[in-house]
């Protein structure tokens, strides 16, 4: 098989793991933990859920932007960079590092002032309605640009 193939198979593959999730966390999840009675069983859950849902991301995160730079490199592609018509591939970099950043950077901080905030700290359903808004835009944005990349990639540009 083709290495470029391979490449684009893994790319998919990834971003079908990796937003695909952020689509069952903001739409399933979040707002079940958001209606439970118990905020702080809710968040107990949730942390759980996030460690185990963090590892899969960080994983299908790193393999997404692997294969992207790879078929950028091989394609020879990075003058695509410097025309509008390929917004896409902008926004397919800007939403890989805001995903890189949160769950490289910012998720791990987060977990280290949790364990050692108190545990008297009060958990509101208001936390994971933020959370859930967050997500939220972080899906619409996702999924404007995989529409983009996808009409984009098969030739639908704007010129």
């Amino acid at each position: 098989m083709d290495e470029f193939v391979l490449a684009r198979v893994v790319h998919v593959l990834g971003v079908v793991l990796w937003i695909g999730g952020v689509a069952m966390v903001t739409m399933v999840l979040l707002p079940i933990l958001a209606r439970m009675p118990s905020a702080a069983e809710a968040m107990v859950f949730f942390g759980q859920f996030r460690r185990r849902f963090a590892a899969q991301a960080r994983f299908s995160t790193l393999i997404v932007g692997i294969s992207g730079f790879y078929m950028v490199y091989v394609l020879d592609a990075w003058h695509r960079f410097l025309q509008w018509q390929y917004w896409w591939m902008h926004a397919m970099v800007l939403i890989w590092l805001l995903f890189s950043v949160m769950l490289f950077v910012m998720e791990p901080r987060s977990r280290n002032r949790q364990v050692t905030a108190s545990s008297e700290q009060v958990i509101s359903s208001e936390v994971f309605i933020a959370i859930q808004r967050k997500h939220r835009l972080l899906l619409i944005l996702s999924l404007i640009t995989i529409a983009g990349a996808i009409a984009g990639s098969h030739g639908w540009l704007f010129t």
